[in-house]
Parts: C-alpha cells; structure tokens; sequence
C-alpha cells in the first residue's frame, strides 16, 4: 500500500493522538494535544503524517532552529511496520531540514529501546557520546 506524506491536517488531529498512543510516543508529563498546538505555531511544515489507504498510519515532526534538527513522534501504526514507512517519513523529514540549511540532525530514543534504535542505526544514525539532559520550564503540557 503506497503511503502518501503530508503536512498536518486539523482534522487527523485525534486520529494522530490516538497513532502515538498506541506507538508508545505519549510521555505521562506531556499532553500530546498541546505538543501539536505549539508546533503548529512554529514550523507547521515539518510536522508530517503518512496516509495509507486513508488512514493516518505516521507522523514525524522536525524542528529547525538554526544550528541543529530535531525529530520527534517518528511513530508507524504496528500493523504497517516493516513496509518501509518509518523509514520514508524520516527521509522526507530530512529532506526539508536539509531544504532549510540544516547540516546535523538529532533525535532521543528512550533507554532500552533497542529495537528503536536498530531503525535509527540502519537509517545512518548514530549513537553519541552525550549525556542528554533537560529541564521541564512548565507543567505537564511543557515538551520532553
């Protein structure tokens, strides 16, 4: 089944919540309906969603600001795994970054997820030796 990559639409918005959800993507501290809102008020272009037989099956959303990218909620629905749509979401996610200016790209994933980071690793990514660290500035809908 072809997946067709698109920016955002407002009426995939519950179907896309729902998409994370069953990806595991939703964070206890984060309200995934606020995380869309302030994306969509900066970058809308780099939150994409994969349709496939008319049903919203992916997403990723990319950010830029200036020195690095970002992606995150790269998330395929379980049954359309291993069709090559994780992969396709992240090309197109970087293809725009690279659009922009954008030289480097960084993305999280959670301790012990292997099978996670086996996908970023055949996809060229690589483990670096940082220590990720962050502060939460607001209450639960603030972005992890």
């Amino acid at each position: 089944m072809e997946l067709d990559i698109l920016p955002f639409r407002e009426a995939d918005r519950e179907e896309v919540i729902r998409l994370w959800e069953r990806c595991g993507l939703v964070a206890p501290q984060n309200d995934p309906s606020e995380d869309i809102d302030m994306k969509l008020a900066f970058q809308p272009d780099l939150f994409l969603i994969g349709v496939a037989g008319g049903r919203v099956v992916a997403s990723a959303m990319a950010g830029y600001e200036g020195h690095r990218g970002w992606v995150n909620y790269v998330g395929v629905a379980p049954e359309y795994r291993r069709k090559g749509y994780g992969r396709a979401m992240m090309e197109e996610a970087e293809r725009r970054l690279v659009a922009l200016g954008c030289v480097k790209v960084n993305l999280q994933v959670r301790a012990g997820n292997s099978e996670v980071a086996a996908f970023y690793e055949a996809a060229g990514y690589s483990v670096e030796e940082r220590v990720s660290m962050g502060k939460r500035l607001r209450g639960r809908g603030g972005r992890t």
